[in-house]
């Protein structure tokens, strides 16, 4: 699967996300993935259902098409506080 391919689908399935899939570094396999996703939906939850989140929109993909996916999510804040560093 194409990482613009994981893009849409976790845009379309997850509310006012933004997401920047790669191929993850050092991987020749192309179905290992790296993402990072940005979405208020996050706020207040812990690590791991942000993750699920993510998971949950991309739903049967995770198991058909995508192997392996490095996972960042943040908050819009967290994010932004990323970038000004």
């Amino acid at each position: 699967m194409k990482p613009v391919d994981v893009e849409d689908i976790i845009e379309s399935n997850l509310e006012n996300a933004e997401a920047t899939v790669t191929h993850a570094r050092d991987e020749h396999d192309e179905d290992h993935l790296a993402a990072t996703v940005v979405s208020p939906v996050f706020e207040d939850l812990p690590l791991v259902q942000q993750h699920q989140k993510v998971y949950d929109a991309l739903g049967d993909h995770m198991t058909t098409d995508i192997h392996a996916l490095e996972l960042s999510t943040y908050t819009p804040d967290e994010y932004d506080d990323l970038e000004a560093e």
